[in-house]
């Protein structure tokens, strides 16, 4: 017997609903793939009507929405925002998980140096050799527009193939991911998933 696990995300941007949604439905998958406890069929990410840039009230009632049939909740906010999340994890009493970069998501896109590498003309020098690096990236969203090749396709293109191709492994060596990986997981616990 299978049972049904729909992530619901509220996200600061479009940008940030496509890689996101894309890497919440991957990592899900990896985390319940051996669940002892019983199969779990993840659906893709249910995407909100609102942005969580908007005010906390807009960004709960949101979250209710998703809940009618969502089953585990996220909210991203970038490092500006992060008190938000768990002001709006109190204020509704629903299994929210905080999706908080150190810096900006864009971050998390220049981790893995392979996944680059599958695209030509990508500007390589500019990724740091250690994927936990990326958190020291001032501004991520100016490296992240210097490193995507210089074709006509614009940087939004780039956020569904990296999160559809990105090494999660690769991944969980940045420290603010590892994190929303643990926190997922032990929200996942106590859904009774894992």
């Amino acid at each position: 017997m299978s049972r049904p696990l729909v992530p619901g995300l509220v996200a600061e941007g479009e940008t940030d609903e496509i890689f996101l949604g894309i890497l919440i439905f991957r990592q899900l998958q990896q985390l319940t793939w051996a669940s002892a406890r019983c199969a779990v069929n993840v659906a893709p990410s249910e995407i909100a009507s609102c942005r969580s840039i908007r005010d906390e009230d807009r960004v709960i009632e949101a979250l209710s929405d998703l809940a009618g049939e969502c089953h585990l909740l996220f909210v991203h906010n970038d490092y500006r925002e992060r008190r938000k999340v768990e002001a709006v994890r109190q204020a509704t009493g629903l299994p929210v998980v905080g999706v908080v970069p150190v810096r900006e998501t864009e971050a998390w896109l220049l981790a893995d140096r392979k996944v680059w590498m599958g695209f030509k003309g990508s500007d390589l020098r500019l990724l740091p050799a250690n994927p936990r690096d990326v958190e020291r990236i001032a501004d991520p969203k100016q490296v992240l527009d210097r490193v995507v090749p210089r074709q006509n396709q614009h940087v939004r293109d780039y956020f569904e193939s990296i999160g559809r191709n990105i090494d999660l492994d690769v991944l969980a060596q940045v420290p603010a991911y590892a994190a929303w990986v643990a926190e997922t997981e032990s929200a996942l616990k106590g859904l009774g998933y894992l």
